[in-house]
Order: structure tokens, then sequence, then C-alpha cells
């Protein structure tokens, strides 16, 4: 699962991915420095790991973790291919979830692409180029679905009504994650378009230090053009984070964020809502081997969760033994949550809570 970071060139997209991943993707200041998509893998914040770990005793701890995609900047025409724009929409197409990155400060030692700071605009010139891209994608299958209309199929009959309803929204400026429709209705007809405009996005909005707690007026511009799409924002100083990143010791970092009144790194909150963007959430299992955090969709049931250790525990699974997070927190251990009946045995029907220690038993 993957969450590409875009934005127009020149808005901080790789200054933020370097905070996110460590990575060394070049950050200059000039357009285009970002060509092939930089790929970072990074851990998910969660301080249940550590509490868990200080019961266990582990040999190993291991996180969670969510993919991040630093994608080259987008410039007006891209959905005609103007610039890096179709290896820019392709790349899109292979996430999951997007954060736009909005610049949201002033810098005249920093070039805008368009010549001045609009966080509104650039939000606009983004999503154009991508319905442009996404009304090509539907008027293309509706010249397919329309030659199965002429001959009587009704699913298809359906099916067009929907993907007309898309092609208007999209022609009016409407995203495609905007326009309302059943799950079923999209499982059905739109899904295996892989829309980009119908990916989940966060919009970022990338200020200066002196905002990075309350935010500035370009923040509010960005609050007022969003309020009615199901969108969250984060305000983050991509580079106030990297002066952060650069510090070497934890006594640093928490002197550097408590003079900026923040009691913990933006990119923190950054990683956690893009784990929560791509509805991701987090099981453990816990023994003396290792503590280990293993990353499920929400709504994923005890086998499926089961199978992201290994197929064959979903293929043979028989049962969950489950103990919630409180619970096992509450008593320190297995054994104590055992002797306690605090330990629930699960089967095939039971949906995953986020936070569960888990054991699987299976047989293949």
């Amino acid at each position: 699962m993957k969450c590409g970071i875009v934005g127009l060139p020149n808005v901080g997209k790789s200054t933020l991915f370097n905070c996110l991943s460590n990575a060394k993707a070049q950050s200059a200041n000039y357009p285009f420095c970002t060509i092939e998509p930089n790929i970072g893998v990074i851990n998910v914040p969660d301080d249940r790991m550590a509490k868990l770990e200080s019961l266990v005793n582990p040999e190993r701890v291991v996180p969670a973790t969510v993919e991040i995609v630093d994608i080259a900047g987008l410039v007006k025409g891209a959905s005609q291919g103007e610039g890096l724009g179709n290896q820019f929409l392709g790349n899109i197409r292979e996430t999951n979830a997007i954060l736009h990155v909005l610049r949201c400060f002033d810098n005249e030692n920093i070039v805008h692409v368009d010549g001045s700071i609009n966080p509104v605009r650039d939000k606009e010139t983004i999503d154009i180029e991508l319905q442009l891209k996404d009304l090509e994608t539907v008027e293309k299958k509706i010249d397919k679905v329309q030659k199965l209309v002429k001959i009587g199929d009704k699913r298809a009959a359906k099916g067009m009504e929907l993907l007309q309803k898309f092609r208007e929204s999209l022609l009016k400026g409407i995203s495609a994650r905007a326009v309302e429709c059943t799950e079923e209705e999209r499982a059905e007809f739109i899904d295996d378009m892989y829309l980009l405009t119908e990916k989940p996005i966060m919009y970022v909005c990338n200020v200066d230090e002196a905002a990075v707690k309350d935010g500035n007026e370009y923040v509010e511009q960005v609050r007022e053009a969003v309020k009615d799409e199901n969108a969250e924002i984060l305000i983050i100083a991509a580079g106030t984070e990297a002066d952060i990143a650069e510090l070497e010791t934890f006594e640093e970092r928490s002197m550097f964020l408590e003079d900026l009144g923040l009691n913990e790194p933006g990119v923190n909150k950054l990683i956690v809502a893009a784990y929560r963007l791509l509805d991701l959430q987090t099981y453990f299992t816990a023994g003396v081997k290792e503590v280990r955090a293993w990353t499920i969709p929400i709504g994923a049931t005890a086998p499926q969760s089961a199978g992201v250790i290994h197929t064959d525990f979903e293929k043979g699974f028989i049962r969950a033994e489950v103990i919630h997070y409180e619970d096992y927190i509450k008593y320190g251990s297995e054994a104590s949550c055992r002797e306690a009946g605090k330990i629930n045995v699960e089967g095939k029907e039971y949906v995953v809570q986020d936070g569960d220690v888990m054991h699987f038993r299976f047989n293949v």
C-alpha cells in the first residue's frame, strides 16, 4: 500500500520526503528536481510498541510500515503530456492514496513555477490535470459500454448511466471521489478504471516555522477551498522538519519541538495520517522472539489477518486467541490475561480490532 506525495514543482515535496524516510532524495531550487519516483519504506510511530516491548522484553521489535512515493512535480498540460505529465500521472495511478503538498509560505529565494504564492490555484492546477485524465479514461470506457448497450445488455445500460454521471461531474470540475453512488456500483462499474481523482487524498500545507502551530492565511484559504471535500488537512513545516532531523540526540529534538510549542515532529503526525488515509490498522504478535506490528485493512477478518503472516495461516485457519491491547497492558502478560479470563477464542467471522494482540491456530 503506497501513498504518493504530489504537488507542483518546488513546493517542498522532496524535502518532506527526506524528512519522512531519511532517504536522500535530491532537493533543489528548480523544477523537476525529482524525475524518477523515490520510494521510502517508513516506520509507523506507535507508542503501543514501546509498552509491549517493556512488558515482553523480546529479542527484537518490528514496527508497522507504510510506503511513501515522492513523485515528480506536475505542470499545466500534464494530462496532454506536458513536462513529465505522462510519467507523473502513471506514477500516481500506481499509488493507493495521495498526499497533496501545497506551498503555504513566502520566500523570495525559492522560485514558484507560476511566479506567485497561491495554494488554492496550485491545488486547482493539479485537480484539473487529474480530472482531465480521468475524463479521458471514462470516455474510453463509455465507448466500449455503448456497444453493449446497443445489443440490449441490461447490465451495460445500468453501467452507462453511472459512467455518464461521472463524466458530467468531471466536466464540471468535480473529482470522482465526490460523485455519489453506492459501494456496489463503484465496485461493479468504476473501480476497474483506477481513476486518479477517486483515490483518497490529504492536503499537506507546507508552512514556515512561524505558522507551524496555528497556520496562516494561506492555510485558511485551503481550508475554505476543500471544505466540501472528504479530505483531511495537515499543517507541516518541511524546512523545520529537516532541521529537526539533523539534530543528533532525542534531547536536542525535544527542546527544539518545545520551543515551537509542539509535542512531536510533524512528520510523525503525517505518517500516522497516511496510514489512516490508506484505511489500514495494526494488530500485534508478542513473544520472547519478537514483538511485531502487522498491517491489515480496517475490517479484515481473523483468517485474512493471519494470512499477512503466511498464506498457510489463512488456508488452514482454525481459531484465533485474542487479547485486547488495553487488557494486555493492564494485566502485564499473556499468562496473567489467561488467568483473568481475558483471552478470547475467536473464529473465522471475527473482525480484528486495532491493537489486538493475537495468536493463530492453524492446520495445513
